[in-house]
This record gives structure tokens, sequence and C-alpha cells, in this order.
């Protein structure tokens, strides 16, 4: 009888981890049908899936993704909605939920649907981020109270930099466009959208940080300390914007500015993006960096002469950048609404 139990169990077990198998390859298929573009066969397949198991969240999640990638989207409503009931629904469900939903131009819905998400993730920088572009949509600007949030609670993710950063360049703020826009290049400097906000970040020290021969000129009201050390610090090398701003004199500005900052401020406002520019000038890297930064939108055909005519920095630097990943720690968060 015992060995009778025994092998029944054995069987059982089998019987287990063959569904198991058969659910995991269906899922990874449907996903590999999704990633290529062919939407259909990802709904055939997942619909396979979830009929084996529709308790499935991944299943349901990249159901609900395939049928909105081709444009299905009250298919897609249909999948998704009791997904976002679930107790154990993530933030991937809810960015999902928030994709569809927009997609309808559910307006109501969609704005109750990310404030329970936020509820439920109050930490989460990808919701904040994009709840603040759906109120941006509306022309409503309390979207950078959110993309704020989202800097404090998750400061390791993008999005919310490059938010904040392209709302600041249109208002008459000095600082965080320009802070927030080279965190957001360091963090992600091989998409087009870094590539934009190079060329955002040297038309703000043209055009408003530099603009003006006193740097602190407007800032009376300026309540902001950090603020207040940065445009004090920066205003101290206004005389080598004289010579108008460039790649060269950014370069001498901000390395001035690092020197100074680490004599006056830097123990009382310690900050992640001026510690890298100290390690990139103590390493002798930070001209190159700056060329990476600036010269690439400023004058192409000039970076590529200057680096071949500086190959060992330019390499140097280049092989370093590779080899690093940019992120900013807690508890440096110095913005106050």
């Amino acid at each position: 009888m015992k060995k009778l139990f025994s092998t029944l169990t054995l069987l059982a077990c089998l019987a287990v981890s063959h569904f198991a198998m058969a659910q995991d390859s269906l899922l990874k298929t449907g996903k590999d049908f999704l990633a290529s573009g062919d939407f259909d066969n990802a709904i055939i397949v997942l619909n396979r899936a979830a009929q084996q198991n529709a308790d499935d969240l991944e299943v349901q999640k990249y159901l609900a993704m395939a049928y909105y990638k081709k444009r299905d989207f009250a298919k897609a409503l249909d999948v998704i909605e009791p997904a976002l009931q679930r107790d154990d629904a993530d933030v991937i469900t809810f960015q999902i939920g928030g994709n569809i939903y927009k997609a309808l131009e559910d307006l109501k819905a969609t704005d109750k649907m990310y404030k329970r998400a936020l509820k439920k993730f109050p930490k989460s920088g990808p919701l904040h981020s994009e709840y603040g572009e759906f109120l941006w949509a509306k022309k409503d600007f309390d979207a950078i109270e959110y993309w704020e949030k989202g800097i404090k609670e998750d400061p390791s993710f993008a999005g919310n930099y490059y938010n904040a950063a392209l709302y600041y360049y249109y208002t008459k703020d000095k600082t965080w466009n320009i802070i927030y826009g080279e965190i957001f290049i360091n963090m992600e400097s091989l998409t087009e959208r870094a590539t934009a906000m190079k060329g955002l970040l040297l038309s703000s020290y043209k055009e408003k940080l530099f603009a003006s021969a006193d740097l602190t000129e407007g800032e009376e009201k300026n309540k902001n300390q950090f603020s207040k050390a940065y445009l004090e610090t920066m205003n101290k090398q206004s005389t080598i914007a004289s010579r108008g701003i460039s790649t060269e004199t950014l370069t001498m500005i901000r390395t001035r500015f690092i020197l100074d900052w680490y004599k006056n401020s830097a123990t009382k406002f310690p900050h992640r993006l001026f510690d890298y520019h100290q390690q990139l000038i103590r390493e002798g890297m930070f001209e190159a960096y700056n060329q990476w930064l600036f010269g690439t939108v400023e004058n192409l055909p000039a970076y590529d002469n200057w680096t071949k005519t500086h190959a060992e920095q330019y390499n140097k630097f280049i092989n370093f950048q590779k080899g690093r990943i940019f992120k900013m720690p807690q508890g440096q968060y110095y913005q106050q609404l």
C-alpha cells in the first residue's frame, strides 16, 4: 500500500511539473511573438496559456499587452481589468492598464486607476512618471508634483528627471532643468531622448543660466538653499561666460564650479552628480566628458576632430563610461515645491 501511495504521489508531482513546464513554454513563446511584433500569433499562444491557467498574472499581462499592441483596445481592457483587481497586481500591471485606458481616452478611469496604483505603490518612480505625463497631457500643472515625488521616492528611475527637466526648461527656474537634465543624460545615455536632452542642456546654459551677467538677479524670492548655493557658486564663474558659452568655456566654468563647491557647499549638500564630476576631474577625464555632453550637439564636426586629436583622452573616458551605471542615491533630494 505504501509503495502504491508513493507511486501515485510521484505521478502527481510529475503531472504538476509537466503542466508548469508547458505553461512556461507557452508564455515564453507568446512573449517571443510579442517581442518580434507578431501580435496575432502572440494572442493565439497566450490565449491557450490562459485556458490552461486562468489565474496566471504574467499570462494576463502579456495577453493584454498583445491586444494593446494590435490596437484592439476593447479586448485588451477585458483582459487587464480583472488583473487590476487582484491583490497581487504589480506596478507593471497598472502600467499596462494605464496605457489601455489612455488609448481608449477614458480620462476618468485613467485618473482613478493611477490614483489607486499610487496608493498601493507610493514609492514607484514609473507610476509617478506616467501619471504626471497623463496630467500634463491635460495641461494640468500638478504633473510636476508627481515627477518631483517620483524623484524623491525612487531616485534611480530616469523618467521623472526627464519630465521634470523639460518642465523647468519652460519656467523661469535656472537650476533644476540643468541638474535634472544632466542626471537624466547619465542615466539614459544611449537613447534619442538623451541626445535631445543634451541640446536642451546646452540651450539652458546659454539662454537661461548665463543670459544675465548676474546669475542671482531675480532670485531674491528663491528660498531653496541648494538652488541659492548653486547659483551663487556658478555666479563666480560668470566672467568666463563673457567669452561666450561653448564646450570649451563650459568645461572651464564647470571645473571651477566643482572646485569651489567642494570648498563651501558639498558637506551641506552632498550630490552624486557633483561627486561624479569631481571623480572625472581627478582622473583627467572631465574635458572628454564635457565634449561628449556638449560637443556632440554644439558642433559635431568639431567634436569628431577633437576625438581624433585627443584620442587617448577620448578612449579613456569612453571605456570608463561603458563600465559604469549612474544612479542617484536616496537622501540627496533638495527640491522644495
